[in-house]
């Protein structure tokens, strides 16, 4: 098919094969089952006690028809059917969490993320920047992504990397139990699958992105997303190679950034691609079990010939320890209807 703005859409990849995802491969690690220390335990982290300082949006109370509705999706994602979801009001950060946020929280706790107790994360091979001995392998099927000794949210290229001068870049190489682990801290949580893609849509219901249809507004890039031939050369015409400072662009109708591009975002939900099956059609929450956490919204890696997951309605996933380069996260309030 051919979208309302004129680019030509490829046929993606195999959604069984590993290239269907811009997100890197679950880690191969030997504890799979690694447990973080328990908040508020000798571990000195306590709960409901941190600062939280970015700017709250409020999402008003509605109806929204979820999912895919011009069928852009792979099939296996499960982006469809699209069905009725009613949600009631919520506050949800105007950005992701940023590295300065994300610094608050480890210099008041002393947390190490799992990257750090790991001992190595998934980085993207054009952003490595770490000794060659540091390069464990290429993922099987990925070769684009690299496991690097080193690479953490503090060196988000490997260990030869740094986060000085990137303070308002978003938080990355944080696994979803790290993004937990804040939550709690400050008193937050993560917004569910249902929450996350109807403050996405920003009152436009059905849309492809937080903008409308059109991917491009007359010829220019309204998100960060990869330009050229992935994944070999970056055109950089949006202008980042990466991360860009979350606040890049501009707001969607709630008053939000870059939902969609820059870094996929956790969810609180479970993953089943079946699950809109069934899914209750207020306040759904997703599955009660599973093995892998919803991930949404795309990131920098996103091309429309590999993944096409820069959509509010996109869905991809990983297990709760992985760790990348592109992955991070934002906070909703906590009100007590969850």
């Amino acid at each position: 098919m051919k979208p309302s703005n004129g680019l030509t859409r490829h046929v993606p990849p195999d959604p069984a094969s590993s290239e269907a995802s811009c997100c890197a491969p679950s880690p191969d690690r030997e504890s799979p089952s690694h447990s973080l220390p328990s908040l508020g335990s000798g571990a000195g982290i306590g709960v409901g006690v941190g600062e939280h300082s970015i700017e709250q949006r409020e999402v008003p109370p509605g109806n929204f028809r979820m999912g895919d509705s011009y069928g852009d999706g792979n099939p296996q994602d499960g982006e469809r059917p699209v069905h009725e979801v009613s949600l009631t009001a919520f506050r949800i950060d105007a950005t992701s969490v940023t590295n300065a946020d994300f610094a608050k929280f480890v210099d008041a706790t002393g947390y190490a993320t799992e990257a750090e107790t790991f001992g190595y994360s998934a980085v993207f091979h054009l952003a490595l920047s770490a000794n060659p001995a540091d390069v464990i392998a290429p993922a099987a099927g990925t070769p684009w992504w690299l496991g690097v000794r080193g690479a953490d949210w503090r060196h988000p290229g490997g260990s030869l990397s740094g986060i000085d001068g990137l303070e308002d870049h978003p938080v990355v190489h944080v696994s979803w139990n790290d993004a937990v682990a804040y939550c709690d801290w400050s008193g937050r949580r993560l917004p569910t699958e249902a929450e996350w893609e109807y403050a996405s849509r920003g009152g436009l219901d059905g849309a492809r992105y937080p903008w409308g249809d059109d991917l491009l507004d007359d010829g220019a890039w309204r998100a960060n997303i990869w330009q050229g031939d992935f994944p070999r050369i970056n055109t950089v015409e949006d202008g980042f190679l990466t991360t860009a400072p979350v606040r890049t662009f501009e707001p969607n109708g709630y008053g939000l950034w870059q939902t969609v591009g820059n870094i996929w975002e956790w969810c609180a939900d479970w993953s089943d691609p079946s699950y809109y099956l069934t899914s209750p059609v207020s306040g759904p929450k997703g599955p009660p079990e599973g093995m892998y956490k919803v991930l949404r919204g795309g990131s920098y890696l996103c091309h429309d010939s590999y993944c096409n997951r820069y959509r509010c309605a996109a869905r991809s996933s990983n297990t709760p320890d992985s760790s990348m380069g592109n992955a991070g996260f934002r906070t909703v309030e906590i009100d007590g209807t969850i």
